[in-house]
């Protein structure tokens, strides 16, 4: 049963995450089973999976960057004291160990289904190419035979692990569970940390670092801000001092990928989108290269997780870049610039001088994704009927002569019509009171939509303010379509 999968308390947040696994390890299917997981590094993947496999008293690897000899004999070493042997195995190729593992699957195991975890498996996959069709050989001969394997191949590679089931790749179709281990959301990331009672300082915390596990107890042994007044503090004697794990953290996401060759190329298309170049033309005119040769590193940049790409909701064929990862982009923002002062050791005093640009290129932007992140959550509740999709947009004013941006926009298509309803728009304020100007140009935008076709009747215009809200705005949401959030709203 499902329920007897029990996750350990030490293991925190995760719910989803661990029922998918639990799931898969405890299906009463009598064929081999086969799992994908992924996810950037730093996210806690090996940490989840370990608890699993000691649950399920199952076997666990941990391959290393070596060659692909040794990576056998370590794979040898492993599995003979998995399997009680006084002596390590010599396994004369992957054909023979793979063989040998799914050997250990039997049917009629009084310890239930075989849990095996081959984690990091891109340094094994690049130095053994092969392994991919073995392993595809085994599952197929199991899917015949009975057999109680659950195999789990795990890694941070993004490209090679969403390579593995793609297109003619072995493995495409084979894989019961293809699970993406993703950062914590705003709000689980503030219980992690320890702020979630102030949302002004868990915000700046988010904008900074985002839901990383890693960062707060492999990196910083739990020094984690206090309070607000501790946050500048804080940030300069870890992110920006050069004598922490966190200093050269960034370049050493981008140098990870298997991918990435030319990282100053790839340096320069992040700075592009950082300082607010989000639009394939707009990168390419700031790096001085050709929309054209710029494809290679957003696809590149995009399988990595490091970059997304959001349509617009109201331009047909527009898009917009969006660094996933905010330490990346407070990196590209903030620290990129002024990086020969920060390793002199001019923490303080760069940060002392990075308020505006920290708000208007880090914090401001990471707050309109949050709001976005809230409408697919406890934000659902503001609209009346199903969430469709959630998005930003532009909405172009040719009388004025002006574009409306529109920073959360919530659109659906209801059954059995073709024309779109607006739900919602709102605008996403960080350091700014709202007043009744940007009341005025959500309403604006709501008639343009409906002269273009739309379907507005009942659209909510809603104002996300980290800083409040003019008393004029406030008196404006007694209306039934008007709706003010706060910064407290998002967090509680």
């Amino acid at each position: 049963m499902v329920d007897a999968v029990i996750k350990p308390p030490h293991v925190f947040g995760r719910d989803a995450e661990w029922a998918g696994l639990a799931s898969f390890v405890t299906r009463p299917a009598t064929h081999a089973m086969l799992g994908v997981v992924s996810g950037r590094r730093r996210m806690g993947k090996t940490y989840l999976l370990r608890a699993l496999v000691e649950q399920q008293r199952g076997f666990y690897f941990g391959a290393t960057a070596a060659t692909a000899g040794e990576s056998l004999r370590q794979f040898g070493t492993a599995l003979a004291s998995y399997a009680g042997s006084p002596s390590p195995f010599s396994f004369a190729t992957w054909d023979d160990a793979i063989s040998y593992l799914f050997s250990l699957a039997a049917p009629n195991r009084s310890d239930g289904p075989l849990l095996v975890v081959i984690d990091e498996f891109p340094y094994l996959a690049k130095t053994a190419p092969e392994l991919p069709s073995v392993i595809q050989r085994e599952i197929d001969r199991f899917q015949v035979e009975p057999s109680s394997m659950r195999l789990m191949l795990c890694g941070s590679a993004m490209s090679v692990m969403g390579g593995l089931l793609a297109r003619t790749a072995p493995l495409r179709g084979r894989a019961q569970l293809e699970l993406v281990v993703r950062p914590f959301g705003y709000r689980d990331s503030a219980e992690f940390w320890g702020v979630a009672d102030d949302p002004a300082l868990a915000a700046r915390l988010h904008a900074v670092l985002g839901g990383t596990p890693a960062y707060r107890r492999q990196f910083l042994a739990d020094d984690a801000p206090t309070s607000l007044q501790d946050f500048d503090e804080w940030i300069s004697r870890t992110v920006l001092s050069p004598l922490s794990p966190l200093f050269r953290e960034a370049r050493y996401l981008l140098a990870e990928e298997t991918d990435i060759r030319d990282t100053a190329l790839y340096h320069s298309v992040l700075a592009a989108v950082a300082e607010g170049n989000s639009t394939r033309g707009g990168i390419a005119n700031y790096i001085g290269r050709k929309a054209v040769d710029i494809s290679h590193p957003l696809n590149v940049l995009e399988d990595s997780h490091l970059l997304e790409r959001e349509e617009d909701m109201f331009r047909s064929g527009r898009a917009q870049y969006r660094i996933t990862e905010p330490l990346i982009n407070f990196y590209e923002s903030v620290m990129r610039p002024a990086w020969a002062r920060l390793e002199s050791g001019q923490g303080n005093e760069v940060w002392a001088q990075s308020g505006e640009r920290f708000s208007a290129k880090v914090a401001g932007p990471h707050f309109e994704t949050i709001c976005r992140e809230y409408m697919l959550g406890a934000g659902q509740s503001l609209l009346d009927g199903s969430l469709g999709q959630v998005g930003r947009g532009v909405v172009s004013d040719a009388t004025r002569h002006q574009q409306i941006e529109v920073d959360v926009a919530v659109t659906e298509r209801p059954r059995g019509t073709a024309r779109v309803r607006v739900a919602m728009l709102g605008e996403a304020k960080w350091g700014t009171v709202m007043g009744i100007n940007h009341l005025d140009r959500l309403t604006r935008a709501r008639e343009l939509l409906s002269h273009r076709g739309l379907d507005t009747a009942g659209c909510l215009l809603t104002c996300f303010s980290a800083e409040g809200f003019s008393d004029a705005l406030r008196a404006a949401a007694d209306r039934d379509d008007v709706q003010l959030v706060t910064l407290e709203d998002l967090y509680h």
